[in-house]
């Protein structure tokens, strides 16, 4: 993930103004460029030039500190975009299979609001050494996915002055209003990793991902809609476990494109078998832990689903058998539906039947109003959510989101809850206070197909952050940052508050240190008072290349706490890279045997960024378990043609014993 992801994460609200570029006359190409990472002066001439960028951090507002330059070309079938970055210092980058973090490289991005509607876009990136990133922007920043995969080119190159890069992004890949003289949103972004810089065309902005600041890119004649409206990925596997017989798999994905503004995703048995296993990691509260969704079905979808107070978590759905989606654009109007049907978890023979559905329509520019239907049938039996939400945007640094949403299922009582959120979000600073309710049963109902880790809730919370950069000394940037949460019960019981304060800071010479002090209070069999405290040191970690060294001591649950943490990343070549992470728990007393160590070894070596090699190892005290998996990836029609030979032993859930002995995967994918 680029680097001015993480940096501005938490700053989405959205803004009216507009940048202050003008806006940008398409120029239609001559012949093709080609994608080799050399701007050609004859294959770029007469091309829309793109200049003056301003940097979005540390000093808004101001010109970059190095220039960068870039070029737009369109035809039938694809945009192309060329940069040069222009820089004095040393560039950052790893080889690295496609979509891995690039947090700690220099990259460049180009952001493209294909509706003009400010507040959806997609983005593609890359770094000096062509390392492909793409994904989705909704509700103007407010959501983010880089799961989303694309069929498109980049190739880039180092240069004695800095580095070059080529794009090409074939237009049958995103979704957009066909007809002349359409209008696009636009903007670029370049990281400087040697100094935290973050450069935007389309600035200033209060965020990289506002949407609404765009520029904007005018005069495309999109009479056409790409290529192939069609594109099908069967795949075919074979699986052998030591001591079972040999397995074999078939399955099918499939995405038709209706117009440009429509598509539609269909698959048969797809394949989990490969994907990493969950991290293991120490659970010390007594609550459900959320773990992340890795597979490629769910990720295409998953950002369009995704609310405050999750009426849809993918993860219940342990597998499929055949599911379907549908995306579409008309007007102002979002439909999204999604259809799964799986096993039922905890039984061998019953299936239940998943459906997801949202509309959602644009109101007041960038503003959206939401309805979304959530429901698991199994059984005779439904259970889900249907909820109204919404996000809006009154001014550049003021905003609001809201939820109010309907259970059902066999719980009759407390079926309801809602939340309401004002906020303030700038470049460098954001405040939001919110006011949730939830019934008393509401989770009983929801978390049948959703996520509620908790309920029962008349919830206030607040989280203040702010940045501070600093131009001259010792110090770089500070960050500061306060969450607090409280809660009590339906009937006015205090059940629950968490104090979190929070402060960082980023030296010159590449040293960060951290500081972090937790208070807290629950109430279950009797209230429990925690109090934990936090310090961690690192070295160089705005790049890959780095160290980091934690321990915190305190009280949790009535037992002493003590934990050591460490995360290691060495990058031996251009392509081998290592990384490692140590957690170490102790409590004294440790009657449910929480006490743990878990060690967690990752190695990726890339012959090409569509040709690697990843290990993953790890290891539980708590679970006497061994986890090795092992995956070579050949991508020869990147980023769905692929060949994968897989080795996993000691592969569970999470928090479960294995008995999973030596298993062999082959898996071949085409695409046609």
């Amino acid at each position: 993930m680029p680097g001015w992801l993480a940096a501005s994460s938490f700053c989405v609200a959205a803004g009216i103004a507009q940048t202050a570029q003008p806006p940008v006359v398409a120029v239609r190409a001559a012949r093709s460029p080609v994608i080799d990472g050399v701007i050609e002066e004859a294959e770029w001439a007469g091309a829309a030039r793109l200049e003056n960028f301003v940097q979005f951090q540390p000093q808004r507002g101001k010109p970059a500190t190095q220039p960068t330059a870039a070029w737009f070309l369109y035809d039938d079938t694809h945009v192309y975009f060329a940069a040069r970055a222009y820089d004095d210092r040393p560039i950052t980058a790893r080889l690295t299979q496609r979509d891995a973090d690039t947090a700690q490289d220099d990259s460049f991005t180009v952001f493209l609001d294909t509706f003009h509607d400010r507040r959806t876009c997609y983005f593609f990136s890359t770094n000096p050494l062509g390392v492909q990133t793409d994904g989705r922007v909704q509700d103007n920043g407010r959501v983010y996915d880089i799961t989303w995969d694309a069929a498109w080119q980049v190739a880039a190159r180092r240069a004695p002055d800095g580095w070059t890069a080529e794009f090409a992004i074939p237009l049958r890949v995103v979704l957009f209003h066909r007809g002349a003289a359409r209008t696009w949103g636009l903007n670029l972004a370049r990281t400087r990793r040697s100094n935290l810089e973050v450069d935007l065309w389309g600035g200033p902005a209060e965020s990289v991902w506002r949407v609404s600041q765009f520029g904007e890119l005018r005069g495309l004649d999109l009479e056409g809609g790409g290529a192939r409206p069609y594109e099908i990925i069967p795949y075919v596997l074979g699986r052998f476990q030591q001591g079972r017989n040999l397995r074999g798999d078939l399955g099918l994905d499939m995405r038709y494109t209706i117009r440009p503004e429509s598509t539609v995703n269909l698959t048969v048995n797809p394949d989990f078998a490969t994907i990493e296993a969950d991290q293991e990691f120490v659970n010390l509260t007594r609550f459900e832990p959320q773990l992340a969704e890795k597979r490629p079905f769910f990720l295409e979808s998953n950002d369009r689903f995704r609310q405050r107070i999750q009426t849809f978590y993918s993860r219940r759905i342990a597998d499929v058998d055949v599911g379907g989606k549908l995306l579409s654009r008309q007007g102002p109007w979002d439909f999204t539906l999604l259809s799964a049907r799986s096993p039922l978890a905890g039984s061998r023979r019953q299936s239940a039947n998943y459906s997801v559905a949202r509309v959602e329509r644009q109101i007041l520019k960038s503003s959206t109003l939401g309805m979304m239907a959530a429901n698991r049938s199994a059984g005779g039996e439904n259970r889900g959510a249907v909820s109204l939400d919404t996000t809006m945007f009154f001014t550049r640094t003021g905003g609001f989101t809201g939820q109010l949403i309907r259970s059902h299922g066999p719980y009759k009582n407390g079926r309801w809850a809602f939340f309401v959120r004002p906020a303030y979000d700038s470049s460098t600073g954001h405040f939001h206070f919110r006011y949730t309710h939830l019934g008393d049963r509401f989770g009983d109902n929801v978390n049948a197909v959703g996520f509620v880790r908790d309920d029962d809730h008349r919830e206030m919370d607040s989280d203040i952050e702010k940045t501070l950069w600093f131009e001259n000394g010792p110090v770089e940037r500070v960050l500061f940052e306060s969450k607090n949460n409280i809660y009590w019960s339906q009937r006015g019981v205090l059940r629950s508050y968490h104090n979190v304060e929070t402060v960082k800071v980023d030296l010159r010479n590449r040293w960060s240190l951290e500081a972090e002090h937790r208070n807290d209070f629950k109430l279950f069999e009797k209230g429990f008072h925690n109090d934990q405290a936090e310090f961690q040191v690192g070295y160089n970690t705005r790049e890959f290349q780095s160290w980091a060294l934690g321990y915190e001591s305190g009280r949790n649950f009535d037992s002493d706490l003590r934990a050591l943490s460490a995360h290691f990343r060495r990058k031996f070549t251009r392509e081998l890279a290592f990384e490692y992470q140590l957690s170490r728990v102790w409590l004294d007393p440790d009657p449910e045997r929480q006490a743990s160590l878990i060690n967690v070894f990752r190695v990726r070596h890339n012959f090409t960024r569509d040709l690697f090699l990843r290990l993953f190892y790890q290891t539980s005290s708590v679970l006497d378990r061994k986890n090795l998996e092992a995956v070579f990836v050949w991508r020869y029609r990147p980023p769905f043609g692929s060949i994968q030979f897989a080795f996993q032993r000691g592969r569970a859930a999470f928090g479960q014993r294995s008995e999973q002995g030596n298993t062999f995967f082959l898996k071949v994918a085409h695409v046609f």
